[in-house]
């Protein structure tokens, strides 16, 4: 029943755009584990309009690049691009992209979890539909864990973090106690390291708008981010990103890592990862005696910029990629624990998927925990947990996320790191007009 209802919903756009049997859709997307999947099944989707795709699929941080020039630059690459909440309402508001307020009922819009529309959208319409939503917790290894004589509580603070990655830690046998993002990028390890520093105490800004990088609380949320590293983290760490974290992960070397809740079907596949049957799952840490947890909000989805000479069919695709009908999908050929997470109301409503997914409610625990309107604990003048969404933060998240991966390297230590960060926050700011 489902198959028929996505056909018939693909047919009557496919008749309004009159040559779909004839187009191409060009599609940029990150190089993630749920889009490689997405675009295995695209055959489907072809099969059912006629409509060819070709990817571009890119690394994290040439994604953002390659799209954010394309778009700014009405370059025309791109009919879809894969974007996230930092750039939507932004792009949104300069009438880059293309509102999906006209997606066909069967669609069913209300049923995207309230967070993850909310963040997408700008003015009270959707500019982005989710491929799959996240927050951040902690994944670690049940076994090494029981080994260490520890037990994980469901809301551990960085102390218990920090015990815990010292136990776990044999380098001889290389598993390391913890693994965490080190390479540069506002959304690689500056997203980590900006709800470390929330859960501190730490702020981006003050309330009128100067650059907080020079307080104490930054200071003691960077050392201890560091430190973590230095001490029980594996080499080279000043390159891993979520993706070299995930395969570390995979392979038995971490005992904990901290990161993207969507990880959680990749860690617990027994395809692909040889630790899948000894993984447990628990909150973000948070700093004793402050309530603010280093968890996120975070959409992949899918927008379409505005110019584009391939509207209706883009919007089809969209309409089959984030759909209810995508899910039960995946699910027949993948299993419902793979099913891409975090952005449907009614995925968590379906006993079968919480059954099949041992990771499911602490991840939609996580993603109701986050709030990106009161992202700190003294108040800020911005919205976002682990960035600051103005345009300018593209530009200072990545410099600041160089300084950040040089300390992690061990070209320069946590204070010098964080003064030259200061000094180049606030002149950024500074010359754009703050």
């Amino acid at each position: 029943m489902l198959q028929k209802t996505v056909l018939s919903a693909a047919s009557v756009l496919a008749l309004a755009a009159g040559t779909a049997s004839a187009q191409t859709i060009t599609i940029a997307t990150v190089n993630n584990g749920d889009m490689i999947r997405m675009q295995g099944l695209t055959n489907h989707f072809t099969d059912e309009t006629g409509i060819e795709v070709e990817w571009v699929t890119l690394e994290e941080n040439v994604l953002r690049q390659r799209v954010t020039q394309d778009i700014a630059t009405n370059g025309g690459q791109f009919d879809i691009m894969t974007i996230g909440m930092y750039e939507t309402p932004i792009w949104a508001a300069q009438d880059w992209l293309v509102p999906l307020d006209d997606l066909p009922d069967s669609y069913d819009a209300d049923d995207i979890l309230p967070a993850m529309r909310a963040g997408l959208s700008h003015d009270g319409t959707l500019y982005a539909a989710p491929f799959y939503g996240e927050s951040s917790m902690v994944m670690y290894r049940t076994d090494l864990m029981e080994e260490a004589g520890l037990e994980m509580p469901d809301a551990p603070t960085w102390s218990f973090i920090a015990e815990a990655a010292e136990a776990m830690t044999d380098r001889d046998n290389e598993i390391y106690g913890i693994c965490l993002r080190g390479k540069a990028g506002w959304g690689e390890n500056m997203a980590f390291i900006t709800t470390v520093a929330n859960s501190f105490g730490a702020r981006w800004f003050n309330e009128d708008w100067e650059p907080q990088l020079d307080t104490p609380e930054w200071q003691e949320a960077v050392t201890f981010y560091n430190d973590l590293i230095q001490n029980y983290g594996p080499p080279g760490a000043s390159t891993n990103g979520f993706n070299e974290n995930l395969s570390l992960f995979q392979q038995g070397k971490c005992g904990m890592w901290i990161d993207a809740t969507v990880a959680a079907s990749f860690v617990t596949n027994p395809d692909e990862s040889t630790v899948a049957d000894s993984v447990g799952f628990a909150l973000a840490p948070n700093r004793e005696g402050i309530d603010k947890r280093a968890n996120w909000l975070w959409a992949w989805a899918l927008a379409i910029p505005a110019g584009t000479a391939q509207e209706d069919a883009a919007k089809q695709f969209i309409n089959w990629a984030t759909s209810k009908e995508y899910l039960a999908l995946v699910a027949e050929t993948e299993g419902w624990a793979n099913v891409p997470p975090g952005s449907r109301t009614s995925l968590y409503e379906n006993p079968t998927y919480l059954e099949a997914a041992p990771f499911a409610k602490m991840t939609l625990e996580s993603i109701r925990a986050a709030d990106p309107t009161e992202p700190t604990v003294d108040p800020v003048p911005y919205v976002g947990i682990q960035y600051v969404a103005i345009p300018e933060w593209a530009g200072i998240g990545t410099t600041a996320g160089q300084e950040f991966s040089a300390m992690v390297a061990g070209q320069q230590t946590p204070e010098e790191a964080l003064d030259r960060a200061q000094t180049l926050v606030a002149e950024e700011m500074e010359a754009a007009g703050y």
